[in-house]
C-alpha cells in the first residue's frame, strides 16, 4: 500500500532515482583518493591524514550549505557546489606524485565543497509526498542508501583494479557534473502556507530543542556504533585468516538492511509509532552479535539479522527529524545531522580500534550495544507519529524549548 501510492505521487521517482546517481560519486572517490594518497606517499597512515581532513571540511561546511539551501533555494547551491567539487576532484586526480603533501589541503577544500544531497532530499520529501508515503519515502531513502554503500566503494575500486587511482577520481569528478546537474534540476519548490517559513531559525533555535537535538545525537551514536562494527568486521577476518570474508560480512549487514528497509516501507505502521521501540530492537541486534562471535558461520547469521533493524530505524528517524522541523530549515538540521554522523563515525572507528587491542573483537559489538541503548534512552521523549496518514504537510510541531 505504502508504495503503490509513494509511486503514483508525480516527480517522486525522478528525484529519488536522480539524488541516488549524484550521491553515487561521493562514495565512489573515498577508495580511489585513499590509494592515491598511499601510491603518492607510501603510507597508509598518509591516507588516513587525507580522509580526516576530507571529514574536517565535509563536517564543518555542510551546514553551512544546508543553511544557504534552506535561505537562497536548493537548487543554485547543489549547482555551485557541484561545479566546485568537480573542480576540487580534478586538481587532487591530476596533482603530481612529487606535491602528494598537498593532498591533505586539497582533501579539506573538497570536503568543504560537498554538495549537500541528502539533505535536500530529506528535505523535499515532505514538499512532494504526505502521509503514508511520506513514511515510506523516508523508508525507501534509507533503505537506497544500503545498496549506495555497496555499489558506491565497488564502483572505485574497480576503477582502481582496472586503471588506477587518478581514473577513479577523474570518473567521480566526470559523474558528479552531470548527475548533480541533473537532480539540481529536479527540486521541488518549497511549502507555501506556513507562517513559519518567513521566520529563519538561528543555529541554536534549531539545534537547542527539546526534540530535534535528542534526534542527532541519537544518529550520531548509531554511526559511531556502525563505523566500530565495520572496523571490527575487519578484525574478525584478519584474526580467522580469510581478509576475503571482511567483504562478505559487509555485504551480508547491508543486505539484512535493505530487506527490513524494504519491508518497513511496505507496511501501514503502527497508530502511535514510537522511534525508541525502533532503537531498542537496533540494540538488540547489536548484543546478538556479541555471542556469535564464536564462528564466521554464526557471526554472518547475526550480522543479518542485525541488519534488519537498520534501515527501519534510521527512516524512522529521517521522518521524526523532518517533522518536527518547519520547513525553512530542514535541509539545515538534516546538515547538522549530517556533520554528528561525521563526527560520531571517526570517534566510533577510533575507540573500536582501541578496544580490538586491548580487550578484543567481540567487545566492539558490546560497545556498539551500550551505545545504541543510549541512543535509546535520548529518544523516550521525542513523541511518537501519531498516525501516518495524518502528518501535516509542512511537518510542523511547536517550536518552544
Amino acid at each position: 500500500m505504502g508504495y503503490r501510492e509513494l509511486w503514483r505521487t508525480g516527480g517522486v521517482l525522478p528525484l529519488l532515482v536522480s539524488s541516488l546517481l549524484a550521491r553515487l560519486p561521493m562514495l565512489a572517490t573515498t577508495v580511489p583518493i585513499a590509494f592515491l594518497a598511499k601510491d603518492a606517499s607510501g603510507s597508509f597512515g598518509w591516507a588516513g591524514v587525507v580522509a580526516g581532513a576530507y571529514s574536517v571540511g565535509t563536517a564543518v561546511a555542510g551546514p553551512l550549505w544546508s543553511r544557504a539551501a534552506d535561505r537562497r533555494g536548493p537548487r543554485g547551491i547543489l549547482l555551485a557546489t557541484g561545479l566546485l567539487w568537480s573542480v576540487a576532484l580534478l586538481a587532487i586526480a591530476l596533482l603530481p606524485t612529487d606535491r602528494y603533501r598537498l593532498l591533505p589541503a586539497l582533501a579539506v577544500i573538497a570536503g568543504a565543497v560537498v554538495p549537500p544531497v541528502s539533505q535536500t532530499l530529506r528535505a523535499a520529501w515532505p514538499r512532494v509526498v504526505a502521509g503514508p508515503a511520506l513514511r515510506t519515502a523516508y523508508s525507501v531513502d534509507a533503505t537506497a542508501q544500503e545498496l549506495l554503500f555497496m555499489v558506491g566503494p565497488m564502483l572505485g575500486a574497480t576503477a582502481v583494479s582496472v586503471a588506477n587511482p587518478r581514473l577513479g577520481v577523474l570518473l567521480a569528478a566526470a559523474m558528479s557534473a552531470v548527475f548533480i546537474w541533473w537532480y539540481a534540476l529536479r527540486q521541488p519548490e518549497p511549502l507555501g502556507g506556513d507562517s513559519h517559513t518567513t521566520v529563519p531559525l538561528t543555529a541554536r533555535q534549531l539545534l537547542w530543542h527539546r526534540h530535534r537535538l535528542p534526534l542527532i545525537l541519537a544518529f550520531g551514536l548509531w554511526i559511531m556504533s556502525f563505523n566500530g562494527i565495520s572496523l571490527a568486521i575487519v578484525a574478525f577476518a584478519d584474526d580467522h585468516g580469510h581478509r576475503l570474508i571482511a567483504g562478505i560480512f559487509e555485504a551480508t549487514w547491508a543486505f539484512g538492511s535493505l530487506v527490513g528497509g524494504a519491508i518497513s516501507g511496505a507496511l501501514p505502521g503502527r497508530r502511535r509509532s514510537h522511534l525508541w521501540r525502533r532503537a531498542a530492537l537496533v540494540a538488540v541486534g547489536m548484543l546478538l552479535c556479541v555471542f556469535a562471535t564464536w564462528s564466521a558461520v554464526s557471526l554472518g547469521i547475526a550480522l543479518a539479522l542485525s541488519g534488519l533493524t537498520l534501515a527501519p530505524a534510521i527512516g524512522a528517524l529521517y521522518g521524526r527529524l523532518g517533522a518536527l522541523t518547519p520547513d525553512v530549515a530542514k535541509t539545515e538540521v538534516f546538515g547538522w545531522m549530517s556533520s554528528a554522523a561525521t563526527a560520531g563515525g571517526a570517534i566510533g572507528a577510533a575507540v573500536s580500534g582501541a578496544v580490538i587491542d586491548s580487550f578484543g573483537v567481540r567487545y566492539v559489538w558490546l560497545l556498539a550495544a551500550v551505545l545504541a541503548l543510549a541512543s535509546t534512552a535520548l529518544l523516550l521523549r521525542v513523541p511518537p507519529e501519531d498516525r501516518p496518514d495524518e502528518l501535516p504537510a509542512g511537518g510542523l510541531l511547536s517550536e518552544t524549548a
